[in-house]
């Protein structure tokens, strides 16, 4: 199995949704706190999933324009997590107080559907310790992510930046390998292609995704 390609299965709501995405080959957990999303994972729950996880695995928490006071609540109840995601429209400055303030690796996420949006991906560089390229949400979305929707991934073929990048957006395991290949990404990020209803993860749905990310 390669070593190259990180899978990120974001939105874990079950913890058999854990062993499941490892098994598979997935290094990198997603759990959401945001409460519109039919992810979102309590604060109880998300630490049980969290310290069960193995060494090595990387546990993100994705929050949406959260407050210090959220963030402080969150970290305090969830003391396992490794980097804070950050899926909103939060501003750079933003981003470098998060970062300051907790101590944890930052991604940002920058939602893309044509050339100007990659202007705001190169706003974050100095700021943020990861970037995620996500596909914009349409303007009456209630969700900032998870909406299976993909950009044109010719955008950003070729595109390089000085830190770590992710690819998000309408992946599953019928198109990753494609998205792999246009973009040279090798991180990638999914949440609603490996999910039999929203928010409930298919473990053969995992499976398959893990296996065309990383063949």
């Amino acid at each position: 199995m390669p070593e190259n390609i990180n899978v990120k299965i974001c939105g874990l709501t079950d913890p058999a949704d854990m062993p499941a995405a490892l098994l598979a080959g997935a290094r990198t957990l997603g759990f959401v706190f945001f409460e519109k999303s039919p992810r979102h994972l309590s604060l109880e729950a998300a630490a049980h999933m969290t310290e069960a996880a193995p060494d090595g695995i990387c546990k993100v928490a994705l929050t949406v324009n959260a407050d210090d006071a959220a963030l402080d609540a969150l970290l305090a109840a969830v003391p396992f997590l490794d980097m804070l995601q950050l899926h909103g429209s939060e501003s750079p400055a933003r981003v470098a107080e998060v970062k300051a303030r907790y101590g944890l690796p930052v991604m940002k996420a920058v939602g893309v559907a044509d050339r100007d949006d990659l202007i705001a991906l190169n706003d974050y560089v100095d700021v943020a310790d990861q970037l995620l390229v996500d596909a914009k949400p349409p303007k009456d979305a209630v969700l900032p992510g998870g909406n299976g929707l993909a950009f044109d991934w010719r955008l950003i073929a070729g595109r390089r930046w000085p830190k770590p990048w992710m690819l998000a957006g309408g992946l599953n395991a019928g198109n990753v390998g494609e998205a792999i290949a246009l973009t040279g990404a090798r991180q990638v990020d999914v949440s609603s292609g490996v999910e039999s209803a929203p928010g409930v993860k298919d473990a053969e749905l995992i499976r398959a995704f893990c296996e065309a990310a990383l063949k």
